[in-house]
Formats: C-alpha cells, sequence, structure tokens
C-alpha cells in the first residue's frame, strides 16, 4: 500500500503495561498511533475518584489511558460506551467469565466502535495490547477470531505483542508494518513484558493486576447478580449499578435491599442517593448513612421501612441501646422511627457476600 503519510494506527490504550508495550512496538516502527480508550462505567478507578477515600494513593485515581497518552506525546480519544454496555451485560451471547466480566462480548463492542472511529482518526488499522493466553475467557485463539470477526474488523486487527503466533494481519502483509519487529509472546507470564518496559523506559504504570473493570470482582458481581435474580434484569440502570460499588448490601426482601455506608465518604457518596431512594440516618447517635433500594413499582411499607431502620441503627453508636432513633426521609419529608437495633444474627441473614 502507498501512502502520502506515515501508517496510522488506532490503538486501544488502557494505559496498562500491555498497551504501553504494543503502542511503543509500534512507534519504534515509525507509526503515528491514535489512542482510543471506551468508558464502559466500569472502570476501578472511576469510581475511587467518586468517593476519594482519605489517603488513596492518587495514582489510583488518575485516568491511566490519558497519563499514556501523554507520555507518548499522542492524541487520546476518549469514548464513551456505558448505554451501548448495559445490553452487553444483560445479555452476554458468548456468556460471563468467572464474575460478571461479558469479556468477549465487551470486546466485540469496543472493537466494533474502534472500526467506526478508524476511518474518522484517518487510520489504516487497529491494534491492541492482547496476548495469546493470558486470559482464559477472551485472550484464547478462538476468542481472539471471535472478537475479530463479529466486530467487522477482520484481519485490519493486530495483536503486535503476539503477532508471530497469529496469522499475518493486513498491515503486516501491506507493508505498513514489519512483522519481524513485532513479537511473540503468550500466556499468563507477564515477567517479559516486565523486561521490555525497564528495556524501554516504560516506568511510570500501573503495576498488572486484572485490569481496571469492576466486573471481575467477585464482590461487585454478585451484587449484580442478586439484582437479576431479583427482577431488575431488563430496567437495571448506571445509577444501579453505581450503588453496587459502595456500602454493604442487605437482601430484606424480595424487592428490596439496604445499602449502608462503611465509612465517612461512602457517606457523603450515598447522600447522593436521597433524591431516588429512602435515605436513613440516627438521631442520636453517631452512625452510617443508609438507603432502601426497592424495585421499580413497589412501595415501601412499614415492615421495610422499619427493617432497613434496624439494620441503620445496628452499624451506629447506638447499636446496644435498647432503642434508637432513625430519621426516613423521602421526597423531601422527613419522618422519625423508633426501632430496635437488628441483631448480628439477623444482619448475617440478610447480608449480601
Amino acid at each position: 500500500m502507498n501512502l502520502s503519510r506515515p501508517a496510522r494506527a488506532l490503538g486501544m490504550l488502557s494505559g496498562g503495561l500491555d498497551s504501553s508495550l504494543a503502542t511503543s512496538l509500534l512507534q519504534q516502527q515509525g507509526i503515528e498511533v491514535v489512542g482510543v480508550n471506551f468508558s464502559t462505567g466500569f472502570c476501578r478507578a472511576d469510581h475511587q475518584r467518586q468517593v476519594h477515600r482519605k489517603g488513596t494513593d492518587p495514582k489510583k485515581l488518575r485516568n491511566e489511558a490519558l497519563r499514556a497518552g501523554a507520555d507518548f506525546g499522542l492524541e487520546v480519544h476518549i469514548i464513551d460506551i456505558a448505554s451501548e454496555y448495559l445490553e452487553v451485560l444483560r445479555h452476554p451471547r458468548h456468556g460471563y467469565g468467572k464474575n460478571a466480566n461479558p469479556c468477549i462480548d465487551c470486546r466485540v463492542l469496543m472493537m466494533s466502535r474502534a472500526r467506526d472511529f478508524m476511518a474518522e482518526a484517518d487510520c489504516d488499522f487497529v491494534f491492541t495490547g492482547e496476548v495469546l493466553g493470558q486470559r482464559p475467557k477472551s485472550q484464547t485463539r478462538r476468542s481472539m477470531n471471535i472478537v475479530a470477526e463479529e466486530s467487522g474488523l477482520g484481519d485490519q486487527l493486530l495483536r503486535p505483542l503476539s503477532a508471530k503466533l497469529l496469522a499475518p494481519t493486513r498491515a503486516e502483509r501491506e507493508g505498513l508494518v514489519d512483522r519481524e519487529r513485532l513479537l511473540g509472546l503468550s500466556g499468563r507470564d507477564r515477567n517479559p513484558q516486565l523486561r521490555l518496559a525497564e528495556k524501554w523506559g516504560l516506568l511510570d504504570m500501573p503495576q498488572p493486576a486484572g485490569g481496571c473493570c469492576s466486573l471481575t470482582d467477585a464482590g461487585y458481581s454478585n451484587r449484580i447478580f442478586d439484582l437479576f435474580a431479583h427482577g431488575r434484569r431488563e430496567d437495571i440502570d448506571h445509577e444501579d449499578l453505581l450503588l453496587c460499588k459502595a456500602g454493604r448490601h442487605f437482601r430484606i426482601s424480595e424487592y428490596a435491599k439496604v445499602v449502608v455506608a462503611r465509612y465517612e465518604e461512602e457517606n457523603a457518596f450515598l447522600d447522593n442517593f436521597s433524591g431516588t431512594r429512602i435515605h436513613f440516618c440516627s438521631v442520636d447517635h453517631t452512625g452510617p448513612v443508609a438507603v432502601l433500594d426497592l424495585n421499580p413499582g413497589i412501595e415501601a411499607g412499614d415492615e421495610l421501612l422499619e427493617t432497613a431502620a434496624r439494620i441503620t441503627a445496628r452499624y451506629g453508636k447506638g447499636k446496644r441501646e435498647p432503642r434508637v432513633r432513625v430519621q426516613v426521609r423521602h421526597c423531601g419529608e422527613d419522618r422519625l422511627l423508633d426501632v430496635v437495633p437488628a441483631s448480628p444474627a439477623e444482619c448475617e441473614a440478610w447480608v449480601l457476600r
């Protein structure tokens, strides 16, 4: 292929080890790289920025894709696919990974959007930092082929770190990329990548830890699956999913659960839900904020309100008092409930692990 400009590649840039190595590898061949990062709404760093607990390492709050773009001197486009991703989460064609992570369908969605953006960014092909065999769900040879085919990218999708173990792509065949200067990495051992990062001076990046997707977390996934199991698969929205990331969760009925803050910053975080959920806090004792989360169309009867208030009281300073007054706020109206704090055994029976 004869071009009047240097070859340009659209890179899936997370800012992690593998995508950074893939970017460096192509830049070493004189290829211009444009970065793209897709926001699904499930990045751990996004949630850490929202809650921002005291003492959190500032590096854990930064956007690694933008940081990597600055380090490599390239433009990075952040594209929001959160709405589209909800359907992937609800009904993944290729199923979930170990937890609620629909990894193959996630990659198909991202690569489909990358294919659409490739022409807009005036790029010749798309590349990722994927390594063959590194992840059991999405980085097998079969899964990688599915992603290339179903996204519509086909052989316009290059994986530079494992290219020598995969069929040549169009960019390699047409001379845009020198295949001999690509790599043949495979498996879960990250030591080869770490050695390359040291050799190339790529030092300021997060250490490999399974990625930043919160859907790989077992506790968070259990809360999502709990919603699905209680009639919330089709109507779930991002506020529901955001609430799943914070606090202790207690399933008190088929249609209701209580979320109790664990520390000061989560109190402030749960306060943000007071306009859409029923809000609880102890009046006479220091304690956490709690919210009652109901399925759409369900009214909060006295029994649900009392149970939520009792759980709120159990996690405050008045938990050993015979009775505790709890303020209940909903739709701008307040009321007081005088309740017996829930027992440890009751809370254990309700808690979601």
